[in-house]
């Protein structure tokens, strides 16, 4: 409906009210789900609260006790409901409500359906991936704790991770573990507890109990929010058997908080009694390994080219200092018949040479060009010749030539 306005003329704030109400009049009455947050039972009216389980949005229902009465045993803060209502708008407060005909509980068959149908989808879309899944760090300095205030959980983990290593520190972040404010609470500790610098580790916890008390747990919103997250995230929710969505999103799945304490952190006792195991077992590997090299060394040192190094070199050096007496005497002997040969061989040189006839009283003629006179009968009557005897060289001259035959 169009309502002309302009800053000369304005609409009064009671019609603007009252053409809100008229709008909201031509809704009619719809079916709303929701999860109840604050139930106030009076004589008359009754008024709740119903919020959205995904989102941050309320709204406030009002009904007759006749409607309400039926579930009085079953209905609490907390419920997940089906109102049928009409939305009414209170013109003279400016808001709205809805006045609830009927007021039906969420069965929990249709919330584990609805639960089934919201894993599936999560698991599609790769939350549950054991690809994406972050190892936990094996010794944290600092371990992030989300649970409930003073709850048995919290002294479970704190407790039992304090035995186990009494250096590990906490940084604690009590939220509401059920209700419709637990999901958002928890997210925003997560969110938290991610960016903190000194947290390696995130454990999510609390105690055992109904479905419909750990439906936080399944919070689509939470499930997206612990996925995004740098942290490793170690989910311990109720019991064994029971398995909210936040522990296929989580990077560890712990059956108990006790059992995520032990799961976060190692124990002191047992890591002191494997790192004595793996010091003895390394001085056993050592010693062995000394051992055999020892006794291959022995055995080594044993053999004879080891046991008198020096025998090779004295078995050669006696060889050498033979082969060189061997080498010396046939030298000598060779010597000696080398000079016994040039005696002989000097006295035949000294019985053949001219000088030896000489001496026996022999003369040679020689001729002016220096021939060696062997023939008579080449001399001319008074040709000078020199004449060399033993003694020296001497003048003679041809007096007269031999007579020829």
């Amino acid at each position: 409906m169009a309502n002309p306005s302009s800053p000369e003329a304005p609409i009064p704030v009671g019609k603007v009210s009252q053409l809100i109400g008229g709008w909201i009049d031509r809704l009619g009455a719809v079916w709303v789900e929701g999860q109840i947050t604050q139930l106030s039972r009076r004589p008359g009216m009754q008024f709740l609260t119903l919020r959205d389980p995904e989102q941050d949005v309320s709204l406030v229902v009002t009904c007759f006790r006749s409607v309400i009465e039926p579930l009085a045993d079953t209905l609490h803060e907390g419920s997940r409901v089906i109102v049928h209502a009409k939305p009414e708008w209170y013109a003279g407060r400016g808001t709205l409500s809805l006045r609830a005909a009927e007021i039906r509980l969420v069965g929990l068959g249709e919330l584990l359906a609805r639960l089934e149908q919201l894993k599936r989808r999560l698991a599609a879309e790769g939350l549950f991936d054991a690809e994406r899944k972050r190892p936990l760090p094996f010794l944290p300095q600092c371990v992030g704790l989300v649970t409930g205030r003073a709850s048995a959980a919290e002294r479970d983990v704190l407790e039992v991770a304090r035995r186990r290593w009494p250096a590990v520190r906490f940084e604690v972040r009590n939220v509401p573990v059920q209700g419709p404010q637990a999901a958002a609470q928890v997210a925003r500790a997560v969110r938290e507890l991610d960016g903190h610098p000194e947290v390696d580790v995130i454990v999510v916890t609390r105690g055992g109990g109904s479905v419909e008390d750990l439906l936080p747990f399944s919070d689509e919103q939470l499930c997206r929010t612990v996925a995004e997250l740098r942290t490793p995230v170690v989910s311990a929710i109720g019991h064994e058997p029971d398995q909210p969505l936040l522990d296929f999103v989580a990077d560890l799945r712990a059956a108990t908080p006790t059992d995520a304490a032990k799961r976060v952190v190692p124990d002191v006792g047992e890591e002191q009694a494997r790192v004595r195991q793996l010091r003895d077992r390394a001085r056993r590997t050592v010693t062995d390994l000394v051992r055999r090299e020892l006794s291959g060394l022995a055995g080594v040192r044993s053999r004879p080219v080891l046991a008198a190094p020096h025998r090779l070199l004295d078995e050669r050096s006696a060889e050498l200092t033979a082969l060189a007496e061997r080498a010396r005497r046939t030298l000598g002997h060779r010597l000696d018949r080398a000079e016994s040969d040039l005696g002989h061989l000097a006295e035949r040189v000294l019985a053949l040479s001219p000088a030896a006839t000489l001496e026996r009283g022999y003369a040679v003629l020689q001729r002016a060009d220096g021939h060696v006179l062997t023939d008579p009968s080449v001399l001319a009557p008074g040709e000078a010749l020199h004449a060399r005897v033993a003694g020296g060289g001497f003048e003679v001259t041809v007096a007269r030539l031999p007579e020829q035959g």
